[in-house]
C-alpha cells in the first residue's frame, strides 16, 4: 500500500504552488519512470473515495503515473489550476467545463466518479410531508440550503421549479452545510438540504428522520463529479489521458468489489472522522449507488447536470454533450 499523504499538496502549500504561475509543469517525467500528474480537488471528500482507492491500491503506478492531489478550497480554484497548467485534471461537475467554454476555454470530462446528486432533503422531526405533493408541502417553508453557486443550492432551485414553485414561494436560507443542523435545531428552518455525515448526525440527535426526498435515487444518473482535463491534453497526450482514465476506472471497480478495503482507505484519508460518521457515509454511498461503476458519463447524466445549473441560472445556454465531455477513453 502507498502512503497517500506523501503525495498530497495541502492548502498550506497552495500559495507557493500557485505563485509559480504557468511556469510550473503539470506533469513531470520522474527518474523512476513514473509520470507525475496532479489532480486538483475543491475539497477533500469521501465522495471522491474511488480516486483515493486507485491511489492506495497502486492502480496509477500500474499505469506509470504518480498521482498527486492538490486541494484548492473555495471558488473555481481547482478549475483554474487546470486552465493554467498547474494541474493535469480537476474533479468537479462538467458544468465547470461549460462555464469555461463560455469564456473561450476548452475543457473535457474524461471519466465519471460521482454519478448521483449527493444531497438529501430532510424535514424537522415529525413535520415531514405526508405524501408526494411536494409543491403544497414546500410552499412557504424555510429551507436551509448551501450558498448560491454551490450544487446543493442549484439542486434546491431545480427541485422547486420541477414542483411548480419559485424561490420566492419559499424562504431560502443560504448558509454553510454545517449550519443546517443548527438551523433545524433552533427552529429557524423547516427543511434542510444536507448530505453525509451531517445527515446521520441529525438523525442521531433527533432533529430529523430519514430523508423525505432522496436526490440520488430520485434524479438518477447525474454527472456530479467527473475528472476533467484540458482539451489540449486529450488531443496531444492521448496515451497519458487513456492511462489516467484506466487507473480511475480500476479504482471505481475495486471500490464496489471490496467495500471493506474501500472503508480502510477512507479511514486513512479521514483519520479524524468518527467511526460512526464514516460508516454512515460509506454505507449510504453504496446503498444509493453514489459512485459510477464503470466511469462512463451518459448523455442523460449530463442532461440532468445541465438542467440543474441552467435552472439555477448559473449556465445561460444549453451546451452540447460533445462540447464538455469526451468519452473515448472509457470502454
Amino acid at each position: 500500500m502507498h502512503n497517500l499523504n506523501r503525495r498530497r499538496f495541502t492548502q498550506a502549500t497552495l500559495g507557493g504552488i500557485l505563485g509559480l504561475g504557468a511556469t510550473m509543469p503539470r506533469i513531470v517525467q520522474a527518474q523512476s519512470g513514473l509520470t507525475d500528474v496532479i489532480v486538483a480537488e475543491p475539497v477533500h471528500s469521501t465522495g471522491y473515495l474511488p480516486l483515493y482507492v486507485a491511489m492506495d491500491q497502486g492502480f496509477f503506478a500500474e499505469e506509470k503515473i504518480r498521482l498527486k492531489i492538490l486541494t484548492v478550497e473555495g471558488g473555481s480554484g481547482h478549475t483554474n489550476a487546470v486552465l493554467t497548467k498547474q494541474a493535469f485534471a480537476f474533479i468537479g461537475g462538467p458544468e465547470h467545463n461549460a462555464f469555461a467554454k463560455a469564456k473561450g476555454a476548452e475543457l473535457r470530462s474524461v471519466v465519471n466518479v460521482v454519478n448521483r446528486g449527493n444531497v438529501y432533503l430532510v424535514a424537522r422531526k415529525g413535520a415531514g410531508p405526508k405524501d408526494r405533493n411536494f409543491a403544497a408541502y414546500m410552499k412557504g417553508k424555510r429551507i436551509a440550503t448551501q450558498f448560491y453557486g454551490g450544487t446543493p443550492n442549484s439542486i434546491t432551485r431545480y427541485l422547486l421549479k420541477d414542483w411548480g414553485l419559485q424561490p420566492t414561494d419559499v424562504q431560502l436560507q443560504e448558509i454553510s452545510a454545517a449550519a443546517a443542523l443548527s438551523a433545524i435545531k433552533t427552529g429557524n428552518a423547516d427543511v434542510a438540504v444536507t448530505t453525509e455525515p451531517m445527515l446521520t448526525r441529525g438523525i442521531r440527535e433527533g432533529l430529523w428522520e430519514e430523508p423525505f426526498f432522496n436526490v440520488p435515487k430520485e434524479l438518477g444518473d447525474y454527472a456530479y463529479s467527473t475528472l476533467n482535463v484540458r482539451k489540449e491534453s486529450v488531443d496531444k497526450e492521448p496515451q497519458l489521458t487513456a492511462a489516467f482514465v484506466r487507473a480511475v476506472v480500476k479504482g471505481l471497480k475495486a471500490t464496489y468489489a471490496d467495500p471493506a478495503m474501500a472503508a480502510t482507505v477512507a479511514k486513512k484519508e479521514f483519520p479524524t472522522m468518527s467511526i460512526e460518521d464514516m460508516k454512515a457515509t460509506i454505507d449510504r454511498s453504496f446503498a444509493d449507488s453514489m459512485w459510477s461503476k464503470d466511469g462512463k458519463i451518459s448523455a442523460g447524466a449530463w442532461d440532468t447536470c445541465s438542467k440543474v445549473v441552467r435552472t439555477a441560472n448559473l449556465l445561460k445556454t444549453d451546451i452540447a454533450y460533445a462540447d464538455v465531455i469526451d468519452a473515448r477513453f472509457v470502454s
